[in-house]
């Protein structure tokens, strides 16, 4: 016979290791279940006060870092000097008003804060290295659909973030 540590009461283990009763180990599992479902019943709540526009954000966050991952080692595509510090995930149609490119792989590439910040993405250097980074046939694609109005849903973001979320980690490990 064994006390048990939270309760007192004599109790036989079920192994030399047990340190509590039965009745015990029962409400302690139950709080912890209890606490988990509260968890997710929390996050499910905060999801769904979430926005198109919040999840817009997280997308595009998302989507930049996987660009610059994707172009780790790549000079500024403006530029074509090598991006030392901090690196910007630059749109070529930018992405206020180009909905249909703003997360289309050939409109963006990795930029330097010179280009992107401070001359407004040097876009005549950028036309020129991106034709010839991606082609001229789907340079043409991107000029040719940089009008089209798109406007994104919960469930598309939701997607291309757990899409880029996915290539994120597949890029890293």
């Amino acid at each position: 016979m064994k006390s048990c540590k939270k309760c007192g009461e004599n109790f036989t283990p079920f192994s030399t290791l047990d340190k509590h009763c039965y009745v015990c180990k029962k409400t302690e599992q139950a709080l912890k279940n209890l606490a988990k479902i509260k968890k997710e019943k929390v996050k499910k709540q905060k999801e769904d006060l979430l926005t198109t526009s919040d999840y817009l954000k997280l997308a595009q966050q998302v989507f930049n870092k996987w660009v610059n991952i994707r172009d780790k080692d790549l000079p500024c595509v403006s530029c074509g000097k090598v991006i030392s510090g901090r690196v910007n995930a630059s749109h070529f149609y930018n992405a206020n008003n180009h909905h249909n490119l703003r997360f289309h792989e050939d409109n963006v590439h990795s930029s330097c804060i010179t280009c992107n910040q401070y001359l407004s993405g040097n876009l005549l250097e950028y036309r020129s290295r991106l034709i010839e980074k991606i082609g001229e046939e789907r340079f043409k694609y991107l000029e040719e659909n940089r009008s089209i109005v798109r406007k994104w849903t919960k469930d598309e973001l939701k997607e291309l973030i757990a899409l880029y979320k996915k290539k994120i980690k597949d890029s890293v490990y």
